[in-house]
């Protein structure tokens, strides 16, 4: 096991992933910038190392001084925790060869599913149902119309490098297509530095269905069940929940199934999340993550089972905890976003919290950094916690969600929690009756 992991990331993942450590009796180191010195991963960290001013490029994405630090305080291995470096082929090659584990899948892996055209290729070869489209990168407008007619219109156009909704664009007829084939380009280039694009049949009203794997290295690999991210605004997810309420058991053993098997047949080592698209019953890849997920912790509540601890074991080469028969799911959970912005127009709402009160009671957890007195920096991503309610079902765990918003206090600053207060109250949501583009419809109505 390892002595002392850096954790290379801020807000409530770098607490939480610091709070699994010290449940293992791991020292902790964490880097930070200028702006969060005051967070409260700092101030609870057994060490902690100022790696530069605000801008994420100068401290939490700078490479060289997130390496000096694990040099100075003899840190062991490197917790990414999502987003900055986690999916960061060349951090996982560089940490290697100074003999720093990367708490994650290899550089290879990281870089084959980077990259969205090589990771269908990829998941075709493993078994994995993929969405009808191109093979490969699609360059010319003479080809595009080809591919577009062979699937059928509408078509969707994807940044290879893409992720978050930029350089992606609907084609619904010919006529279309060689707009969208050029802005999806110029898209791609501008916010990836790579303006490889590839066509996709778009599916009209599919959910977003994704599935957590963990694999040890070895040739083995498991499936923790799937989670229901539709819920999202401008492809950002927004509320998730454990297991879709659009699946069946035999669904659900089918799919987690193939994912198990792809992710051992790979080799693949530590946590990941394969995501489909699912309509009429049918799985389509989109993409894979290589990283813990925000919404990890609806897994962790029907399963019982720590992911950032099994993250940790697998890097050490302890290999998996579980086989496939261990994990049993129980009941239903669900995860809120707290973000700090304004839940009509959701502009970033940063500032200094003046109240804050979290719920309590059976079944509720609430992953947060933040506390009465914090100001939060204007630099980084909104989100401020993640609301987690578990219920014997989903009845059940829709009104403790009710309650639970209801006891939710965060003053000083705008947040999204009255967005989730409607939402909870809605029979639609209610009757788990949604697809991907049911919440910017219903912000649309009430706008």
């Amino acid at each position: 096991m390892f002595q002392k992991i850096l954790i290379a990331n801020r807000g409530e993942i770098a607490l939480r992933v610091l709070r699994a450590c010290k449940e293992l009796g791991i020292q902790t180191v964490v880097v930070h910038s200028t702006a969060d010195a005051d967070a409260m991963h700092v101030r609870l960290a057994d060490e902690s190392v100022c790696i530069g001013p605000p801008p994420s490029r100068d401290s939490y994405l700078n490479i060289h001084q997130i390496v000096a630090a694990c040099e100075i305080t003899g840190a062991d291995a490197v917790h990414p925790g999502y987003g900055f470096l986690s999916e960061n082929a060349k951090f996982a090659d560089i940490l290697a060869a100074h003999n720093i584990t990367f708490i994650g899948p290899s550089g290879d892996h990281i870089r084959i599913m980077g990259d969205k055209i090589e990771a269908k290729r990829t998941a075709k070869r493993l078994g994995i149902p993929v969405v009808p489209g191109s093979d490969g990168a699609v360059t010319e407008e003479k080809e595009a119309k080809r591919i577009a007619a062979e699937i059928g219109y509408p078509v969707i156009i994807k940044a290879s490098a893409g992720g978050g909704g930029r350089g992606m664009k609907v084609a619904h007829s010919e006529a279309d297509l060689e707009v969208a084939l050029q802005t999806a380009r110029s898209e791609a280039g501008a916010a990836f530095g790579d303006d490889a694009v590839y066509i996709e049949k778009y599916l009209q009203k599919p959910r977003h269905i994704e599935v957590q794997v963990f694999g040890d290295g070895f040739g083995r690999g498991v499936h923790f069940g799937e989670r229901d991210c539709s819920l999202q605004r401008r492809h950002q997810k927004v509320w998730e929940e454990a297991n879709s309420p659009a699946l069946n058991a035999e669904e659900r053993s089918r799919i987690g199934g193939i994912c198990a098997k792809a992710i051992a047949d790979l080799g693949y080592s530590g946590a990941g999340t394969i995501e489909f698209l699912y309509e009429n019953g049918e799985f389509y890849f989109i993409e894979m993550n290589t990283r813990l997920q925000v919404e990890h912790p609806v897994t962790e509540a029907i399963t019982g089972i720590d992911l950032v601890h099994e993250q940790i074991r697998v890097a050490s080469g302890g290999g998996l905890s579980v086989k496939q028969e261990d994990i049993k799911f129980n009941g239903h959970a669900i995860e809120c976003r707290i973000n700090a912005e304004d839940p009509r127009t959701f502009t970033p709402s940063p500032g200094t919290i003046t109240h804050f009160h979290t719920p309590g009671g059976l079944g509720i957890r609430v992953d947060s950094g933040v506390y009465s007195g914090y100001k939060i920096p204007p630099y980084y991503d909104s989100l401020i916690g993640k609301l987690i309610v578990h219920g014997r079902n989903r009845v059940e765990c829709m009104m403790r969600l009710r309650r639970a918003l209801d006891e939710f206090v965060v003053d000083g600053i705008k947040t999204t929690l009255p967005l989730f207060r409607d939402l909870v109250g809605n029979a639609d949501i209610a009757n788990g009756d949604y697809d991907i583009h049911w919440l910017e419809k219903y912000l649309a109505k009430e706008e």
